[in-house]
This record gives structure tokens, C-alpha cells and sequence, in this order.
């Protein structure tokens, strides 16, 4: 069951039940962009969805795997790391800002952070998510039917 984040409170409400994500790891990320060229190659070149959504495992018997679906995506700034280093989220930050909401890969950063963050940042309209239940584990979740 999808739930809906909109308001401060519902942030703080959120974060504090999944830990901050500390412990977790971002494990998956897909974009619907909206975008699509049809059967008889004409195009609908507009960007009219922008959902993103991203999976992250946590080490908590409780929520061990969040989804989240950005919907509205204004941007994403992705920053992973690459094999020589851990990629463990041990904080993380959810704010709205200007109407729109963000989240971030680092933990206690304020508003005024926000353009100078060198981690993973994504803002977007709108948020909501949902747990998922007996998923863990490499298998990935986003997988084509192709």
C-alpha cells in the first residue's frame, strides 16, 4: 500500500520509521520519462511523467526494503560510488523546499545545503512509498519482461 508524503510532518513521521535510512543502501533506481517513440516511428517527445522510483534495502527486520516513487522529477544528482568504496547511506536528509520535495544521501543538512550537496540528491513535486515485503537480496526488482 502506497503512502503519500506532503507534509513536514509527514516527513519527519517517515524518517524517523525507516532510521534516517541509516544502514542502507540505495539498490535500484528507474525513470519513466514519459517519452516514447510509437510503432510507426512517430514520437511523443514529451517529458509529461518524470517518475522516478528507487529501492533501498536496510539492515532492520522492519521495512528492510522501501520503495520510493518521485513523481514530477525536477532532478536527480546522482552520485554513486564505485567499487573501491561502500556505498551505506548512515544518514540521510528529507526536506521541502520552495514547494517541492527533496532527499539526499547525507544526514543533518539544511536547506541552504541543498545546491552544494556532492552526494545522491533528488527533488521532486511530489512523494510517496511503500514497504516491500520478500524481496532482499541481489535478484533485481525493476527487470523487464523482454
Amino acid at each position: 500500500m502506497w503512502e503519500t508524503i506532503a507534509t513536514n510532518d509527514e516527513i519527519l513521521k517517515f524518517m524517523e520509521k525507516v532510521c534516517y535510512f541509516h544502514d542502507s543502501c540505495i539498490k535500484e533506481i528507474s525513470y519513466i520519462s514519459g517519452a516514447y517513440v510509437d510503432e510507426n516511428l512517430s514520437m511523443h517527445p514529451l517529458n509529461d511523467r518524470r517518475v522516478l522510483r528507487i529501492v533501498i534495502q536496510r539492515q532492520y527486520e522492519k521495512n528492510s526494503m522501501i520503495e520510493m516513487e518521485f513523481q514530477g522529477l525536477k532532478h536527480l544528482k546522482l552520485f554513486p560510488c564505485d567499487e573501491s568504496y561502500t556505498c551505506e547511506i548512515l544518514n540521510s536528509t528529507m526536506i521541502m523546499k520552495n514547494g517541492a520535495i527533496y532527499w539526499c544521501d547525507g544526514g543533518d543538512l539544511s536547506k541552504s545545503d541543498l545546491d552544494d550537496y556532492a552526494g545522491t540528491l533528488i527533488c521532486a513535486s511530489k512523494l510517496k512509498w511503500r514497504s516491500i515485503e520478500n524481496h532482499m537480496g541481489e535478484k533485481e526488482f525493476y527487470h523487464s519482461d523482454v
